[in-house]
């Protein structure tokens, strides 16, 4: 009778998993980093209701909210070549790490808009504008008063963001990006056994998943704290 489960490639499996985990990191990093960029300039732009951008914007993160990411990612990897390439450029032959980072940066942006937006909202209006009556510009009044405040509020659910970010990565193998979740297929076909591998994976993401929802706690606590002890200190 075939072994359920064999211990010994389930162990043989994390070195394999590991030497690709670089490239899972690498999507989330740059997903994070270029969606909070894009994300802030469209809660910048909704807040401040500026003429046409503001319903361009609301458009576009109502569109990317309510498609499934696997969605979006064969929308950017088919779509984006035919449009880019109506106007000239000849992009098939990019790489499809590219596009499938394109594609997690839009999703991303999206719902961190939201998160900023919403935090920054949730700053009571009152003490922007106690602000503004002794004189801060409103620089200052956004260092020193939403800033701060805005931070704590979204800290929850940006950390709850990162976590679906770095499980929703493992879509990526799809297109034929051989990160984490793609070595599970090359197992499986010189193997012809998959559950191992999976086993492996669910560990490894389970890790990266607690790693970075205790950080968030820590800092959210770190936050609480300082927050604290100037309310003391005034």
């Amino acid at each position: 009778m075939e072994n359920i489960f064999l211990l010994s490639l389930f162990m043989d499996s994390f070195p394999k998993l590991l030497s690709r985990l670089h490239i899972t990191l690498y999507i989330v990093a740059i997903a994070l980093i270029l969606g909070m960029l894009l994300g802030t300039y469209i809660a910048v732009v909704r807040l401040y209701k500026i003429p046409i951008l503001s319903q361009l914007a609301a458009a576009y993160v109502s569109f990317v909210r309510g498609i499934p990411i696997l969605v979006l990612l064969y929308i950017v990897y088919i779509g984006l070549p035919l449009v880019v390439g109506f106007f000239g450029p000849n992009i098939n032959r990019w790489d499809t790490l590219i596009f499938v980072m394109l594609a997690y940066v839009v999703n991303t942006s999206a719902f961190l808009s939201e998160i900023i937006r919403s935090a920054v909202a949730g700053v009571d209006i009152g003490q922007t504008e106690a602000a503004y009556s002794v004189g801060m510009t409103r620089w200052q009044t956004f260092r020193r008063i939403i800033a701060p405040q805005g931070i704590q509020i979204a800290m929850p659910a940006l950390g709850n963001t990162i976590v679906s970010l770095l499980k929703d990565t493992s879509l990526a193998y799809t297109l034929g990006v051989i990160d984490l979740v793609g070595v599970i297929k090359a197992i499986s076909s010189h193997t012809y056994r998959s559950l191992e591998a999976y086993a492996a994976a669910a560990i490894i993401f389970f890790v990266l998943s607690s790693i970075l929802e205790q950080s968030f706690k820590w800092i959210e606590k770190k936050i609480g704290i300082r927050k604290q002890n100037t309310m003391i200190g005034r």
